[in-house]
């Protein structure tokens, strides 16, 4: 019996000793499988290193309004009688718009000429009777403040039937009309917009540290999104006295040309302001940089070596600085050298010494003046 026990301790301690060696043999062989795995590289597009003159220019949002831009209103109470515009119509200064009904005042002027001609006889034949010692002083004098009175009470009541007939204080463009025929409007209601649109102010505001650059009677380019193609050409015309406590921005005032009154007020623009001489940059997609809080960086392309001392193609990670921006291009002011070739798409896959393979068959867009086919 103990034979037999020992016999089978001896099988299961062999039998656990074969399968321990076997084992042993698959991690060994893992561990130097292991060690000759090479990490397969990674598929990116690149650009090569250029410098670039840039203007030096801050881009900032703006919005268009009007030099001149008023809310015609009735100056007086009355009834519309005539309507002489239509909506989006141009208009000259002085144009009458609208007509209020008259038919009272004019009865009243007519009564009142009537009183003015008769105190006016009446002046005339005292003024001869007091030069003859007919009549006394004092009826002269009641004579002549009665035809005075008469002459200022016609001259109100035409006021007040001018002031019935409204006319454009200024040449531009009217709005949507919101009376109609036969309305009754009280005095100050709304009649209709009217717009200068060229030239046209834009507004903007500039953070306080760039403020000292902005000079009154420099250029500056103004653009719309919206307006593919288009810009227009404008110059500073004022800065506000003080600096916005919230935004700490500086109001600017520019006054630009509205070719083919495209700008409309209230409408929202890019300003690009001009803040000083051309600078030297280096251009790349907005897609190569890695932006991080430490620092972006970009990752360039060269020829590198493994631990076993084989060369191949990898990605080295430089630091660099950039400053401002232009379409699809971000400006790199420091960091990179011309004729470096730097990843432009896919840097978020990539680590310091991983190896690369170029394919360049379809690049991001690097276009400083794009032109989306939709926006």
């Amino acid at each position: 019996m103990a034979k037999r026990m020992v016999l089978m301790l001896v099988v299961v301690l062999a039998l656990l000793g074969g399968l321990g060696f076997v084992k042993f043999k698959q991690v060994e062989a893992a561990i130097a499988q292991g060690k000759n795995f090479k990490i397969p590289p990674t598929a990116v597009t690149t650009v090569v290193v250029q410098k670039e003159t840039w203007p030096s220019t801050l881009g900032v949002i703006g919005t268009a309004a009007a030099i001149q831009g008023v809310t015609v209103s009735a100056d007086l109470p009355g009834t519309i009688d005539k309507i002489h515009f239509e909506s989006g119509q141009w208009i000259k200064e002085g144009e009458t718009l609208v007509e209020l009904d008259t038919r009272q005042e004019k009865a009243q002027l007519a009564s009142l000429e009537a009183q003015r001609d008769l105190a006016k006889t009446n002046y005339e034949r005292a003024q001869q009777l007091v030069k003859s010692g007919v009549i006394a002083r004092q009826d002269f004098d009641n004579a002549t403040a009665q035809q005075k009175a008469t002459e200022a009470q016609v001259g109100d009541i035409k006021a007040a039937i001018a002031r019935k007939t409204i006319r454009a204080p200024f040449s531009g463009v009217l709005g949507i009309r919101q009376v109609s025929l036969g309305q009754y409007l009280a005095a100050g209601q709304a009649i209709v917009s009217l717009q200068t649109l060229s030239p046209i102010y834009v507004n903007f505001g500039v953070p306080q540290q760039d403020a000292g650059k902005v000079i009154p009677g420099h250029v500056l380019r103004v653009t719309n999104s919206d307006l593919r193609g288009m810009a227009f050409t404008g110059r500073i015309t004022a800065l506000d006295s003080v600096i916005n406590e919230q935004t700490r921005n500086i109001q600017v005032q520019a006054i630009v040309t509205n070719k083919d009154n495209k700008l409309r007020p209230g409408m929202f623009v890019q300003v690009e302001l001009p803040m000083g001489s051309p600078r030297e940059v280096v251009p790349l997609p907005a897609s190569a940089i890695n932006y991080a809080p430490y620092g972006d960086s970009v990752y360039v392309v060269t020829e590198m070596k493994d631990p076993q001392g084989n060369t191949y193609r990898g990605v080295r990670q430089q630091v660099v600085k950039v400053e401002g921006s232009r379409g699809d291009q971000v400006a790199v002011i420091s960091g990179l050298n011309p004729g470096e070739e730097v990843v432009s798409s896919g840097v978020f896959k990539l680590r310091n010494g991983a190896p690369v393979i170029v394919n360049n068959t379809v690049k991001p867009s690097n276009d400083s003046s794009p032109k989306p086919e939709d926006s």
